[in-house]
């Protein structure tokens, strides 16, 4: 019987290294190259394309906090008008 192990020898379907590629142009980065980091582990060809990512991401933040913020107020404003409009009745209930 034959057991093949198809662990580390098995060079043909290696997931690519984090550090391979640019995030945003998907550039390939040299091994004497500078590598610009964000955000941890997010590797960058360039000063220019680690700066448009964090724009891209101030962008994408500042419109979930106003989308955010707006259904807040809307739900506060829901809330309040139904508040409102409620009939309260208090008494005394008598169970037979």
């Amino acid at each position: 019987m034959s057991y093949y192990y198809g662990g580390c020898s098995d060079h043909h379907h290696q997931e690519p290294y984090f550090l391979d590629a640019c995030f945003l142009c998907r550039k390939p980065l040299g091994y004497n190259s500078d590598i610009f980091m964000y955000r941890g582990n997010t590797p960058f060809c360039s000063k220019e394309c680690r700066q448009e990512q964090i724009e891209i991401d101030e962008a994408k933040e500042k419109s979930w906090k106003r989308s955010s913020s707006s259904s807040i107020r809307n739900k506060e404003s829901k809330n309040s008008s139904t508040k409102t409009n409620k009939t309260v009745r208090t008494g005394t209930v008598a169970v037979a």
